[in-house]
Protein backbone atom coordinates (compact mmCIF):
# COMPACT_ATOMS: atom_id res chain seq x y z
CA UNK A 1 0.00 0.00 0.00
CA UNK A 2 2.70 2.40 1.34
CA UNK A 3 5.81 2.10 -0.44
CA UNK A 4 8.93 2.98 2.15
CA UNK A 5 10.67 6.29 0.73
CA UNK A 6 7.98 7.41 -1.08
CA UNK A 7 6.61 10.56 -0.51
CA UNK A 8 2.36 11.19 -0.21
CA UNK A 9 -0.14 13.50 0.21
CA UNK A 10 -1.18 13.54 3.99
CA UNK A 11 -4.45 15.12 3.33
CA UNK A 12 -5.37 12.98 0.05
CA UNK A 13 -2.95 9.83 0.28
CA UNK A 14 -3.90 9.27 4.45
CA UNK A 15 -6.90 11.03 5.47
CA UNK A 16 -8.96 11.06 2.00
CA UNK A 17 -8.76 7.41 2.17
CA UNK A 18 -8.70 6.39 5.65
CA UNK A 19 -10.09 9.14 7.82
CA UNK A 20 -8.62 9.88 11.18
CA UNK A 21 -7.05 13.34 13.09
CA UNK A 22 -5.87 15.61 10.20
CA UNK A 23 -3.58 17.50 12.50
CA UNK A 24 -1.16 16.24 15.23
CA UNK A 25 0.98 13.80 15.48
CA UNK A 26 -0.86 10.75 16.40
CA UNK A 27 -3.70 9.77 13.41
CA UNK A 28 -6.35 6.75 14.47
CA UNK A 29 -9.21 6.27 12.30
CA UNK A 30 -11.94 4.92 13.33
CA UNK A 31 -12.38 1.24 11.91
CA UNK A 32 -8.94 1.28 10.33
CA UNK A 33 -6.71 -1.49 10.87
CA UNK A 34 -3.73 1.13 11.48
CA UNK A 35 -2.77 4.22 13.58
CA UNK A 36 -0.49 6.34 11.64
CA UNK A 37 2.50 8.66 13.09
CA UNK A 38 4.01 11.12 12.14
CA UNK A 39 7.35 12.36 13.30
CA UNK A 40 9.20 15.54 11.96
CA UNK A 41 10.93 18.98 13.32
CA UNK A 42 7.89 20.78 14.34
CA UNK A 43 8.54 18.67 17.68
CA UNK A 44 11.45 19.99 19.05
CA UNK A 45 8.71 23.18 19.70
CA UNK A 46 6.98 21.27 22.05
CA UNK A 47 9.94 19.94 23.71
CA UNK A 48 10.84 16.66 22.40
CA UNK A 49 13.41 15.12 19.04
CA UNK A 50 12.07 11.84 17.81
CA UNK A 51 14.51 9.57 16.27
CA UNK A 52 16.66 6.70 15.39
CA UNK A 53 19.28 4.74 17.95
CA UNK A 54 22.26 2.57 17.17
CA UNK A 55 20.38 -0.62 17.70
CA UNK A 56 17.85 -0.02 14.92
CA UNK A 57 15.16 1.14 17.58
CA UNK A 58 13.56 4.47 16.88
CA UNK A 59 12.01 6.37 20.20
CA UNK A 60 8.56 8.25 19.33
CA UNK A 61 7.52 10.89 21.49
CA UNK A 62 3.56 10.51 22.53
CA UNK A 63 1.29 13.33 22.31
CA UNK A 64 0.33 15.96 24.21
CA UNK A 65 1.80 19.66 24.53
CA UNK A 66 0.80 21.26 27.90
CA UNK A 67 1.14 18.93 31.27
CA UNK A 68 2.24 15.73 31.98
CA UNK A 69 1.47 13.03 29.09
CA UNK A 70 -1.19 10.68 29.65
CA UNK A 71 -1.97 7.21 28.49
CA UNK A 72 -5.20 8.37 26.54
CA UNK A 73 -6.46 9.41 22.70
CA UNK A 74 -3.02 8.64 20.38
CA UNK A 75 -0.59 7.56 23.35
CA UNK A 76 -2.97 4.59 23.91
CA UNK A 77 -3.66 3.76 20.70
CA UNK A 78 0.22 3.09 19.98
CA UNK A 79 0.38 1.37 23.51
CA UNK A 80 -1.99 -1.24 22.49
CA UNK A 81 -2.04 -1.44 18.64
CA UNK A 82 -1.09 -5.36 18.99
CA UNK A 83 -4.14 -6.09 21.50
CA UNK A 84 -6.17 -3.80 18.93
CA UNK A 85 -4.91 -5.56 16.01
CA UNK A 86 -3.77 -2.51 14.37
CA UNK A 87 -0.68 -1.79 12.62
CA UNK A 88 1.89 1.59 13.30
CA UNK A 89 2.55 3.22 10.09
CA UNK A 90 5.54 5.70 10.79
CA UNK A 91 5.56 8.60 8.20
CA UNK A 92 8.63 11.79 8.42
CA UNK A 93 6.79 15.14 7.76
CA UNK A 94 8.61 17.31 5.49
CA UNK A 95 7.14 20.76 6.18
CA UNK A 96 4.39 22.58 5.80
CA UNK A 97 2.03 22.20 2.93
CA UNK A 98 4.83 19.91 1.95
CA UNK A 99 4.60 15.40 1.30
CA UNK A 100 5.46 13.06 4.00
CA UNK A 101 7.73 10.70 3.44
CA UNK A 102 6.92 7.05 4.78
CA UNK A 103 9.57 5.23 6.74
CA UNK A 104 7.96 1.90 7.38
CA UNK A 105 5.58 -0.44 9.30
CA UNK A 106 6.64 -0.52 12.98
CA UNK A 107 5.54 -2.13 16.23
CA UNK A 108 5.87 -0.93 19.83
CA UNK A 109 7.51 -3.03 22.14
CA UNK A 110 8.53 -1.17 25.53
CA UNK A 111 8.27 2.63 26.61
CA UNK A 112 9.89 4.60 29.12
CA UNK A 113 9.62 8.07 30.58
CA UNK A 114 11.79 11.12 30.59
CA UNK A 115 10.94 14.95 32.31
CA UNK A 116 11.31 17.34 29.66
CA UNK A 117 9.12 20.99 28.67
CA UNK A 118 6.42 21.45 27.54
CA UNK A 119 5.31 24.24 24.91
CA UNK A 120 5.34 26.66 28.29
CA UNK A 121 8.52 25.66 29.30
CA UNK A 122 7.19 23.79 32.39
CA UNK A 123 8.87 20.39 33.33
CA UNK A 124 6.77 17.59 32.66
CA UNK A 125 6.43 14.01 32.28
CA UNK A 126 6.60 12.44 28.67
CA UNK A 127 6.02 9.45 27.63
CA UNK A 128 8.42 7.58 25.24
CA UNK A 129 7.58 4.47 22.69
CA UNK A 130 10.13 2.32 21.44
CA UNK A 131 9.37 0.72 18.27
CA UNK A 132 11.14 -1.56 16.06
CA UNK A 133 10.59 -2.00 12.25
CA UNK A 134 8.68 -5.31 11.14
CA UNK A 135 11.47 -6.96 9.26
CA UNK A 136 11.81 -10.63 8.74
CA UNK A 137 14.51 -11.12 11.76
CA UNK A 138 11.23 -9.28 13.76
CA UNK A 139 8.70 -12.11 12.77
CA UNK A 140 6.79 -15.11 13.13
CA UNK A 141 8.09 -16.18 9.91
CA UNK A 142 9.64 -19.37 11.88
CA UNK A 143 7.12 -21.37 11.20
CA UNK A 144 7.90 -24.55 13.55
CA UNK A 145 7.87 -23.97 17.32
CA UNK A 146 11.30 -23.78 19.43
CA UNK A 147 12.44 -27.56 20.80
CA UNK A 148 12.15 -26.23 24.61
CA UNK A 149 8.83 -24.74 24.02
CA UNK A 150 7.41 -28.20 22.63
CA UNK A 151 8.17 -30.03 26.34
CA UNK A 152 6.47 -26.55 28.28
CA UNK A 153 3.11 -27.29 29.75
CA UNK A 154 0.76 -25.47 27.02
CA UNK A 155 -0.95 -23.34 29.75
CA UNK A 156 2.29 -21.97 30.48
CA UNK A 157 2.63 -21.76 26.92
CA UNK A 158 -0.65 -20.02 26.65
CA UNK A 159 -0.36 -17.88 29.58
CA UNK A 160 3.47 -16.10 27.36
CA UNK A 161 1.44 -15.80 24.22
CA UNK A 162 -1.51 -13.66 26.23
CA UNK A 163 1.19 -11.66 27.53
CA UNK A 164 2.85 -10.83 24.32
CA UNK A 165 0.78 -8.46 22.86
CA UNK A 166 0.89 -6.44 26.08
CA UNK A 167 4.04 -3.55 25.65
CA UNK A 168 5.63 -3.08 28.84
CA UNK A 169 7.62 0.23 30.47
CA UNK A 170 11.24 -0.49 30.25
CA UNK A 171 14.45 1.76 30.73
CA UNK A 172 16.22 0.17 28.47
CA UNK A 173 15.49 0.66 24.63
CA UNK A 174 18.53 -1.19 23.75
CA UNK A 175 17.00 -4.49 24.14
CA UNK A 176 14.03 -3.60 22.27
CA UNK A 177 14.43 -5.69 19.02
CA UNK A 178 15.52 -9.04 20.83
CA UNK A 179 12.48 -8.25 23.40
CA UNK A 180 10.71 -7.97 20.31
CA UNK A 181 11.57 -11.21 18.54
CA UNK A 182 11.03 -13.07 21.88
CA UNK A 183 7.49 -11.67 22.04
CA UNK A 184 6.80 -12.75 18.40
CA UNK A 185 8.13 -16.21 19.25
CA UNK A 186 5.85 -16.90 22.26
CA UNK A 187 2.71 -16.09 20.56
CA UNK A 188 4.19 -18.89 17.09
CA UNK A 189 5.20 -21.83 19.69
CA UNK A 190 1.94 -21.47 21.30
CA UNK A 191 -0.12 -21.34 18.51
CA UNK A 192 1.57 -24.24 16.91
CA UNK A 193 1.68 -26.44 19.49
CA UNK A 194 -2.01 -26.03 20.07
CA UNK A 195 -3.17 -26.87 16.55
CA UNK A 196 -1.43 -30.41 17.76
CA UNK A 197 -0.13 -30.47 13.70
CA UNK A 198 -3.50 -30.06 12.41
CA UNK A 199 -4.90 -26.83 10.10
CA UNK A 200 -6.60 -24.67 12.66
CA UNK A 201 -9.50 -24.17 9.76
CA UNK A 202 -9.89 -27.67 7.78
CA UNK A 203 -8.76 -30.00 10.36
CA UNK A 204 -6.86 -31.56 8.32
CA UNK A 205 -3.22 -32.77 9.25
CA UNK A 206 -0.96 -30.65 8.03
CA UNK A 207 0.39 -31.54 4.19
CA UNK A 208 4.14 -32.63 5.38
CA UNK A 209 6.71 -32.68 7.70
CA UNK A 210 9.81 -30.43 8.36
CA UNK A 211 13.73 -31.78 8.43
CA UNK A 212 13.08 -31.69 12.02
CA UNK A 213 10.16 -34.32 11.57
CA UNK A 214 7.45 -31.52 12.89
CA UNK A 215 3.66 -31.08 11.56
CA UNK A 216 4.31 -28.33 8.95
CA UNK A 217 2.00 -25.56 9.23
CA UNK A 218 2.32 -21.66 8.59
CA UNK A 219 1.21 -18.97 11.15
CA UNK A 220 -1.72 -16.49 10.38
CA UNK A 221 -2.87 -12.81 11.49
CA UNK A 222 -7.07 -12.68 11.15
CA UNK A 223 -6.96 -9.32 11.82
CA UNK A 224 -3.93 -7.76 9.85
CA UNK A 225 -2.69 -7.66 6.27
CA UNK A 226 0.42 -8.99 7.88
CA UNK A 227 1.54 -12.33 9.59
CA UNK A 228 4.39 -11.04 11.64
CA UNK A 229 4.84 -10.00 15.42
CA UNK A 230 2.87 -10.90 18.33
CA UNK A 231 -0.64 -10.54 18.71
CA UNK A 232 -3.75 -12.08 21.00
CA UNK A 233 -4.02 -15.62 20.75
CA UNK A 234 -7.78 -15.38 19.65
CA UNK A 235 -7.05 -13.70 16.27
CA UNK A 236 -3.77 -16.24 15.43
CA UNK A 237 -3.77 -19.43 14.02
CA UNK A 238 -1.99 -22.48 12.22
CA UNK A 239 -3.16 -23.01 8.87
CA UNK A 240 -1.87 -25.25 5.90
CA UNK A 241 0.27 -23.13 3.71
CA UNK A 242 -2.47 -23.69 0.96
CA UNK A 243 -5.46 -22.39 2.88
CA UNK A 244 -3.22 -19.13 4.05
CA UNK A 245 -1.90 -18.26 0.40
CA UNK A 246 -5.80 -18.27 -0.59
CA UNK A 247 -6.84 -16.16 2.20
CA UNK A 248 -4.32 -13.70 1.21
CA UNK A 249 -4.73 -14.07 -2.38
CA UNK A 250 -7.46 -15.70 -3.16
CA UNK A 251 -11.41 -14.80 -4.83
CA UNK A 252 -12.53 -16.08 -1.29
CA UNK A 253 -10.02 -15.08 0.99
CA UNK A 254 -12.41 -12.61 3.15
CA UNK A 255 -15.05 -15.17 3.65
CA UNK A 256 -12.59 -17.96 5.02
CA UNK A 257 -10.20 -15.61 7.18
CA UNK A 258 -13.84 -14.99 8.93
CA UNK A 259 -14.77 -18.39 9.24
CA UNK A 260 -11.25 -19.14 10.67
CA UNK A 261 -12.37 -16.00 13.16
CA UNK A 262 -15.31 -17.80 13.90
CA UNK A 263 -13.49 -21.25 14.65
CA UNK A 264 -10.42 -19.02 16.80
CA UNK A 265 -13.67 -18.05 19.22
CA UNK A 266 -14.37 -21.70 19.87
CA UNK A 267 -10.88 -23.16 20.26
CA UNK A 268 -9.38 -20.03 21.84
CA UNK A 269 -12.21 -18.45 24.37
CA UNK A 270 -11.34 -16.26 27.01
Amino acid sequence: MFIEGMEYSRSKDIHDVFGGQRQGGISTPKDSPYVFIFTGKSGEQHGYEDGWQDEGVFLYTGEGQKGDMQFKAGNAHIRDHDLNGRELLLFEALGKSRPVRFIGRFACQSWDTFRGPDTEGTERECIRFHLVRLTADASTSQDEPDEVAEERPIEDLRKAAREAAKPKQSVNWREARVAYRKRSAAVRDYVLVRADGKCELTGKPAPFLTPAGRPYLEVHHTRRLSDDGPDDPRYVAAICPTVHREIHFGAHGEELNQRLIEKLAEIEPY
